[in-house]
């Protein structure tokens, strides 16, 4: 499906400025906390558009606000090729943020349409995994391109193919699918119960930790390797691409379990706690275990969030319109959180180690679990509540 592929390509340009940051920092001058800088701003941009964008999924439709959102994306990502200076480059991550935003929950919303209730799990858990594709590539692709036509060719890669993507995507995916809601359905008075729910709160800051591990894992990777380790580029890709790719395994996997059992939290918590204990063990690892450690890391990411992500369409408390709405609001939380652990882990680098930056990411990551408390039980499994009212933004084919 194009819109995977898409989602492949928004994942790679999250991911392709991590081997890039050594030769960003000689460029211009600057070291691992203005690194981490760099890497929040991208994260700042996406949470903090991750609600506008629902709103304007509501108003708008879904799929013209993540065909929006992931040319913005193309073009900001292509931009920072050409930076002449490292505020520029700021820059260009924040508006490829924004972009990453726009595209995001109205693109899983416009998934989950496609389907009928009791069929969106694999689905929605196979657009989550693309992320981890995408990402994989991204990571090893420029671990090996800059060494060879150096950062700025590579991000412009990412920038470029991005773009044809997404031309791509707006000829394939047809007008009608994720059409705005009624009239009627999108004027509800007062605050959307999506923005009330404590669920999509609990989400939110829950995985913060996560998110944030994830993120800044998966950008100093590939520096750490090189610089701390002594693997070559195409090692350190390898390593890098393991924190990534198996979450295309556990996407599926994780959308699969959450239709067929109702205790979410529980799976929640398992494969959060599971991904925090191996992630507190990269600083120590070789070659084969850090491919181990990001093995299990990244199912873990990859199984999580595509409960989380199935989670909204059987909670009877959030109209199916709003669905964007609520995914929007949690990623955001998730996102904002996830900003401030990447600025920090590189500032931990600078000020003390690598070792001290990832023994306090995994332990954030589980400590944050806490909020699932919080988390009201799925009223049921198989049949969502939701269905009742119609699939999500937009048409069921």
């Amino acid at each position: 499906m194009v819109l995977i592929a898409a989602r492949a390509g928004y994942a790679y340009n999250w991911f392709d400025i991590g081997p890039a940051l050594p030769r960003i920092g000689a460029t211009f001058g600057v070291g691992p906390a203005d690194w981490g800088l760099l890497v929040a701003l991208f994260l700042v941009g996406a949470g903090a558009f991750q609600v506008p964008a629902g709103f304007l999924a509501r108003r708008f439709g879904g799929r013209a606000i993540s065909l929006g959102g992931i040319g913005l994306l193309a073009a900001a990502g292509a931009g920072g090729a050409l930076a002449p200076t490292f505020g520029w480059l700021l820059v260009s991550r924040l508006v490829a943020g924004v972009g990453a935003a726009l595209f995001f929950s109205p693109a899983i919303s416009l998934v989950a349409s496609l389907f009928p209730a009791g069929r969106r799990g694999v689905p929605v858990g196979a657009f989550s995994s693309a992320f981890s594709a995408g990402a994989a590539v991204g990571v090893l692709g420029t671990a090996l391109l800059i060494p060879l036509v150096d950062w700025r060719a590579a991000l412009a890669l990412g920038g470029v193919g991005l773009g044809l993507l997404t031309l791509l995507t707006t000829i394939a995916v047809p007008r009608s699918a994720g059409a705005p809601a009624p009239p009627l359905r999108r004027e509800r008075p007062g605050v959307p119960a999506a923005l009330r729910f404590r669920g999509v709160w609990a989400i939110g800051l829950g995985f913060v930790g996560f998110e944030g591990a994830t993120f800044a894992t998966g950008q100093f990777i590939v520096p750490f390797g090189e610089a701390v380790r002594g693997w070559s580029a195409a090692v350190a890709g390898a390593v890098g691409m393991m924190f990534v790719l198996p979450s295309v395994v556990g996407g599926p996997i994780g959308g699969s379990v959450a239709e067929r059992r109702p205790n979410h939290r529980t799976q929640l918590a398992i494969v959060t706690i599971a991904g925090a204990a191996v992630l507190a063990l990269v600083p120590y690892a070789g070659v084969a275990a850090a491919i181990a450690i990001g093995a299990v890391f990244s199912f873990s990411y990859g199984f999580a969030y595509a409960v989380m992500y199935v989670l909204p369409h059987y909670w009877p408390s959030i109209p199916s319109e709003e669905i964007p709405l609520a995914i929007g609001l949690f990623n955001a939380v998730q996102l904002a959180g996830g900003a401030l652990v990447s600025f920090a882990f590189g500032w931990l680098i600078e000020v003390r180690s690598y070792a001290f930056a990832w023994e306090a990411v995994a332990a954030l990551q589980a400590a944050t679990l806490v909020a699932l408390l919080a988390l009201p039980r799925t009223p049921s499994v198989g049949r969502p509540v939701v269905a009742a009212r119609g699939p999500p933004a937009g048409p069921s084919p």
